[in-house]
Parts: C-alpha cells; structure tokens; sequence
C-alpha cells in the first residue's frame, strides 16, 4: 500500500534575531515566520474527470471511494466510478456516511477498506464524507479507536494518500487539516487536527454544488464566511492566509444569495467554490476561533447542521472580539462593502456582525440557538467542552468559561 510521511505542524513562529535592518508590518505589527501548507488543486467545471488520473499519479490501484446516499443518489459517485474506471481502477465504494459523521461509521468503514485490500482513498462529498475518508486513513495507518486522535498531531504514522472532491461550498475540509467526528457517547464533537490529514490533491468541480437542497446550500455558504472571518482574525494568521481570508469574504458574500435565487446560473457557482476553496486555504494554515469550538459542542450535543450553528453564532462572537480589538475586523468589513472610511473601529466591526446577520435572515438561517432545540440546561456541558476544543486556542480575545457561557446564552 502506498503511504506517505506525516509532516509536523509547524514550531512556534517568531521573529528570527537576524543581522540588517528591522521590518515591521502596516500597524507596527513585527514580521512572522510562515508556513503555507494546501494540497495541490484541480479546480473548475469538469474537474471531476480528472479523478482518475489523480488517483493513478498517487499509485491507486484499488481506490477507496467515500461518499453518502445523496451523493449516490444525484449521480455524483457513479460519475466518479466511471471516471476512476477509464483509467483502468476499480473502485471500492462504502457510502454509508451521515450527516456529522460518527464514531462507529469511521470504523465500519475502516473495517471495510482494510478487509477489501484498498490503496488510495478518494472522499466524493460534503465535509461528512470528507472527515470519515480522513478517518479511515487515520486508522489504516494507526489502528486503535478513531476517538483516540482527539486534539493536535495525534496522527503519528503515515497514512494513505488523499484525494478528495468536494460537493459542498463549503467546509474547506478538501483542503484542511482538520477532521470533526461525533463522539456519539458523549454527544459532542471531537476536533482531529494534524498536517498529515492535508489531502495530496482537492478536485473542485462547481457542477456538483447544483445538487445540494437549499438548506445545505446556504448552511455551507456560511461556514464558508466563518472560515474567512475567524481565519483573518485568528491568533496564527499570517501574510500568507490574510488575503485568501479577505478575497473569500469578497466572494462569498457577493454570491451566496445568488446561488439560492438563481440557482441555475453558472457564474455564481464557480465563485462559490473558489471562495470556499480559498476560505478552507486560509483556515487549515491559521485555525479559526471561539465561533467553531462553541458550533462544534452544538452540532455534537443535536447533530444540527454545522454552518446554520455557525450562522447563528458568529455575530455574537464578532462583538465578543471586538469588544477589546475591533481593529481586526475593519479589512473584513471593507471587503464586503461596508464604508470603513472616517468611521470608528468598533462601529464598523459591530456593522459587519450586522451584516452577517442579515446574510444569515436572506438565505434562512435561524436566528437562535434555542430554535435549533438549545435549552438553558445546556450551556454547562456545552461550555465545558468548548474549553477543550482546539479552535478555541487561536480565538483573538481569551475566552474563559464566563464568557462562554454569557455567548451561549446570548446566542439563545
């Protein structure tokens, strides 16, 4: 079987004591070390057919295929399998992948994947289908409990090459280090983040963003706009991630209520994706923020939609930013169009946690968590274990249980 080396997360990053003269950022910011890690991208409509000779180039010869019922059902993985088989490669095919993927499916299909003698895993979906492909190569290469890998680089044996498809825009998980997994006892999320789970290549097809429903539609568009928001502002941002944030924001909020109301039109697809695709670079290399460690415990606890959590949550964590850096956000709301010119800081921030709001109402996002089935008895174990979520480490403010309890509650 074709394996890979993991590669390390980066150390620390800080300004070297070197000889010349010293070089600031804009603001006075000191330069960082930076680390720019994606997978390589075929991007654009029709790039499905290239799934074939990707897996080929990465030595398949019995490709894994990941993928879910709906996915089969729109014709999408069949697609892929034909593909996969005009270059001669026949394909092992598990799509028995649910929403918020579980503990126990990972398994049964490692299970599988193991007993059929595969090579390549290749994910065809969502960030679901994405995170269990992932899973199952953390398995193949290091046995144990898929559960076992919580926290930041447990993945400590190579595991087989990825290649992945997104059918989402998105999760950006085509192109992250990331993988989110239910843990089904517990009724929460675990967070798996280790560079050797950055797939080798992400084919990005905007043809199959036309089968998604509305809801996941516009579910995934604002995860998308968390990405690049909570990416711009994270602690580990650097000038490598800062304007693939600003440009996904750009693209996103220009296009998401299009791809809704004229849902034939090409031209919004395409952008949907490349902002997608640029929002998942950006958040892989600089983490995200308190939004996405509180979504995860949320989506966990409900198995709700992890963009509509999202939606709901990130303009209360916008105002939680801003209340002690609103300077941050300023680029951000500029890039949206919001007149930044002449006015105070934190007047713009507070405009754009508006304008993520009205986003969210225009495509039927919930405006509250206890609509979604969050009750006040909640907020102790949500807030416990969004404390223990690694996300949480990059959020631009510390935030101590207090003020994650007070967002809780304010989101209700």
């Amino acid at each position: 079987m074709t394996v890979r080396s993991r590669v390390p997360s980066p150390p620390e990053l800080g300004v070297a004591e070197l000889p010349g003269p010293r070089i600031t950022r804009p603001g006075g910011e000191p330069p960082r070390l930076a680390k720019f890690h994606v997978p390589e991208v075929v991007f654009g409509p029709g790039a499905l057919a290239e799934l074939g000779h990707c897996a080929r180039r990465l030595g398949a010869r019995r490709p894994f295929l990941v993928t879910d019922g709906g996915l089969t059902e729109a014709r999408w993985a069949a697609e892929a399998v034909g593909h996969l088989e005009a270059v001669g490669l026949s394909a092992v095919v598990w799509d028995a992948v649910t929403p918020n993927p579980k503990d126990h499916e990972i398994e049964a299909a490692h299970r599988r994947y193991a007993e059929s003698g595969a090579d390549v895993i290749i994910g065809v979906g969502g960030g679901s289908v994405i995170d269990a492909a992932k899973g199952v190569a953390i398995l193949s290469g290091n046995g144990g409990r898929i559960l076992d890998y919580e926290g930041v680089d447990q993945v400590v044996h190579p595991i087989p090459p990825l290649v992945m498809a997104p059918s989402t825009s998105g999760t950006g998980a085509d192109v992250s280090q990331f993988a989110i997994v239910t843990d089904t006892a517990n009724a929460t999320k675990i967070t798996i983040l280790s560079r050797a789970l950055v797939p080798e290549i992400s084919v990005v097809d905007p043809r199959l963003l036309t089968s998604m429903p509305d809801w996941l539609n516009a579910a995934t568009g604002l995860d998308a706009l968390t990405h690049a928001i909570e990416s711009y502002v994270s602690r580990a941002h650097n000038t490598l991630t800062e304007q693939h944030s600003l440009h996904a924001a750009t693209l996103i909020t220009g296009n998401l209520a299009r791809t809704l109301f004229r849902p034939a039109e090409a031209e919004p697809r395409i952008a949907m994706a490349q902002g997608a695709l640029e929002a998942g670079m950006a958040f892989t290399n600089a983490i995200l923020g308190a939004t996405h460690a509180m979504s995860h415990q949320v989506g966990g606890l409900l198995d709700a939609p992890h963009g509509v959590i999202n939606g709901v949550l990130l303009p209360h964590v916008i105002r939680f930013n801003a209340e002690t850096d609103p300077a941050r956000y300023v680029p951000l709301a500029a890039a949206i169009g919001i007149d930044t010119d002449g006015v105070p800081d934190v007047e713009v921030a507070l405009t754009l946690a508006e304008r993520v709001r009205e986003l969210a109402d225009v495509v039927g996002v919930p405006k509250t968590l206890r609509s979604l089935g969050v009750s006040d008895a909640d907020i102790p174990v949500l807030t416990r274990n969004t404390l223990k979520d690694a996300c949480l480490t990059t959020n631009p403010r510390e935030a101590r249980a207090t003020d994650i309890a007070r967002l809780f509650r304010a989101a209700l």
